[in-house]
Parts: structure tokens; C-alpha cells; sequence
């Protein structure tokens, strides 16, 4: 079955970004002059996904006026002669076909998805976390479907991240060690160091088999007080195939203040219209860096 529909949960706080975030999405929040979740969203449209719920929360109505039109600025752009920026703005509006629901309380990453259930009905579908920017020839998730195509089962987008790092993510052990894609045995949320089978981590693409869904219904919270979307896939692996898959291609940690500059920085250098004054000005500032 073809994977034509999304999820991306968006209901978080973003309170690493405080205070920019207490009116402002951290979804939001630009790489250069692009919000984030558009990243996402176009990264999911060119792996040929028509069909995008955003899972939302209180005050993140400016990810829906975003992708909305705005017949003002339109009438503005066109009247100033600016085809360029008025071809932009609609593009936007027309990226795809994108659906909204509230996450009323924040019952954590699992929970997001649970709300997408009606959304979804029966079929596969592609999360992908707002937070987690890939920059890749080819769009991350559409890797992801490749897999799945492939092997009728629901992948997991993974990198090897050091030991030092797995605390931040879902752990995947397996027996397959130095295969790509390799069978999940089992997933473990937040692992210490020394607790963590491997530093083999989910990084922010799923594609999900629909029966999810009834084991989120009784998945309990779990690290933090929250659902875990780990802890239901762990079930999920329990009980059919569930794959894993190294992912070509760089993941930027947009909701980490580090990730996000660096995110800003990579991508500002990618921009022809920048990136030789903007590597002119960064080079000027080498000499005084090891004096601060």
C-alpha cells in the first residue's frame, strides 16, 4: 500500500526556547528565513505524501496561518511588482493537503499520534518530528518508504550517535549488528550509557503500520511521565516485524539551541544569494574566537 498520508506533532512547548517561544511556535522559529516545520513538511511532500496532519496544541496558530493563504500580502506583492515573492508566498499555501487537531493536554509523543488515529484509519503511515531537519539528496522519510515498500513492515529511521548521546533518544537493540535495514529486537526510551544495548537511535522518521494505534490505547506513561511512542513500538516489535534503517544524510537537532544555530549556519552557507559575504564575515571572526 502506498504511503500517502503524515503525521507531524507539533503540540510541544518549546521551552528550550524561552523566552522566544512563550507567543511564537518553536515550529516557528526560521533557518534563515524558512520556518522549520516547513522543512518538514516539504521533505514529506517530495517523498510524494498528499495528505499532512499537524498535531497541534494552544498558541500555534501561526503554523496554520503559515500555510494558509493570505490574500492581503498577495494584493501587495502584485501590486509592487514582486512576482518573485508573490510566486513564493502561493507556493506555500499549495504545498499540500494539510489537515489540523488539537493535542488538548501534553501527554507526550505518543499520545500526538494516538490523536491522529481517525486521521490515519487503516493504512501505513510517516511521522516525522518537527524538531529533527534533514538535509539529504533524498528526502529521509521517502528512504523510510523505500524499506517499507520492501519489506511490508514498519521502519524506524535510525543513526549511530555515541554512547555518550543515547540518553536523548530511543535506543534500538538487535541481533543484526552491521546490517542496514536491521530487525528491532526491542527499543528502550532514554537509556543511560551503561544501561544501552546499542547507540543505534531513532531520529525522528517513522513509518507506522495502522496497528499501532490499539497499543497506544494502553500504553502507560513511561520516561517522564508520558506516553512513549517508544514503548508502543516496543509491543509493536514484539509482535510482527518491525525494521530499522541507517538513513543517508545529515539530521539537524533543530530543537536544541547548538542544533538550531548550526542548522541556521550550514543552511545560510548553502544560499548562493549568501553564502560568500556570510563566509566572508564568519572568516573574519576566526582570529578573535580564541581570545574569548
Amino acid at each position: 500500500m502506498k504511503i500517502s498520508k503524515a503525521v507531524i506533532p507539533a503540540a510541544g512547548l518549546g521551552t528550550r526556547f524561552l523566552p522566544a517561544t512563550k507567543a511564537l511556535p518553536k515550529e516557528m522559529l526560521p533557518l534563515v528565513d524558512k520556518p522549520t516545520i516547513q522543512f518538514v513538511i516539504e521533505e514529506a511532500v517530495m517523498a510524494g505524501i498528499e495528505d499532512i496532519l499537524i498535531i497541534t496544541g494552544r498558541n500555534k496558530r501561526a503554523i496554520e496561518d503559515h500555510f494558509d493563504r493570505s490574500i492581503e500580502l498577495e494584493l501587495l506583492l502584485k501590486e509592487k511588482g514582486k512576482d518573485d515573492d508573490l510566486r513564493l508566498i502561493k507556493d506555500i499555501s499549495n504545498l499540500a493537503n494539510i489537515f489540523y487537531i488539537r493535542q488538548k493536554e501534553p501527554l507526550g509523543l505518543g499520545h500526538a499520534v494516538y490523536c491522529a488515529r481517525k486521521f490515519i484509519g487503516d493504512e501505513p503511515f510517516a511521522v516525522l518530528l518537527g524538531d529533527d531537519v534533514m538535509a539529504a539528496d533524498k528526502p529521509v522519510i521517502g528512504q523510510l518508504i523505500d524499506v517499507y515498500s520492501d519489506k511490508q513492515a514498519s521502519v524506524l529511521g535510525v543513526k549511530n550517535v555515541g554512547y555518550d548521546n543515547v540518553h536523548k533518544y530511543g535506543v534500538v537493540d538487535t541481533d543484526q549488528s552491521g546490517e542496514n535495514p536491521v530487525r528491532v529486537k526491542t527499543l528502550t526510551e532514554k537509556p543511560t550509557k551503561d544501561l544501552a544495548s546499542s547507540d543505534l537511535a531513532v531520529l525522528g522518521r517513522y513509518i507506522i503500520k495502522p496497528e499501532i494505534f490499539s497499543i497506544l490505547e494502553h500504553t502507560r506513561p513511561g520516561a517522564g511521565g508520558e506516553i512513549q511512542l517508544t514503548d508502543a513500538l516496543n509491543v509493536l516489535a514484539g509482535n510482527q516485524p518491525v525494521w530499522a534503517y541507517t538513513f543517508t544524510g545529515r539530521r539537524y537537532d533543530v530543537g536544541d539551541r547548538l542544533g538550531f544555530l548550526q542548522a541556521t549556519i550550514e543552511f545560510a552557507l548553502q544560499r548562493d544569494s549568501l553564502k560568500d559575504e556570510f563566509k566572508a564575515y564568519l572568516m573574519s571572526l576566526l582570529p578573535t574566537l580564541d581570545r574569548k
